[in-house]
């Protein structure tokens, strides 16, 4: 199975320029724990705000939602795969890096993301069939 048959195409997308709490607002609105990060130019990387990041910078680093911008605290580059991976090659990559969402990028543009979430997901739909 490839990265296409299992990533969500529907992303949920931030400006680098909002502040932490237009992001905490955004994700609880949409009822998303992370956002991807819009690139400022055609050169830049996308980045990914997940609820690690703000618990970080704002309760463990006693950082301010108001005064900190998404671009402040955002993985960046965040990890990408292209849509043609196999799922396999996926987990792995998500392991070996500790991640649990990836971008999915094919000619420098977004097509979707997955979290370890829908890898999992993948795995019981194909063990479900093969019973």
């Amino acid at each position: 199975m490839l990265v296409a048959g299992i990533m969500k195409r529907n992303v949920i997308t931030i400006s680098p320029l909002a502040t932490v709490r237009e992001a905490l607002m955004m994700m609880k609105e949409r009822g998303v724990k992370s956002l991807v990060v819009e690139k400022r130019h055609s050169g830049d990387a996308h980045g990914l705000i997940a609820y690690r990041d703000v618990a970080r910078a704002v309760i463990a680093d006693d950082g301010d939602i108001d005064l900190l911008n998404v671009y402040d605290i955002a993985q960046k580059p965040a990890l990408q795969v292209s849509q043609h991976l196999e799922v396999r090659y996926l987990a792995r990559l998500m392991i070996q890096y500790a991640v649990k969402s990836v971008l999915v990028i094919d000619n420098n543009d977004l097509q979707g993301f997955v979290s370890d979430t829908d890898v999992v997901a993948s795995l019981i739909d194909r063990a479900a069939q093969e019973k």
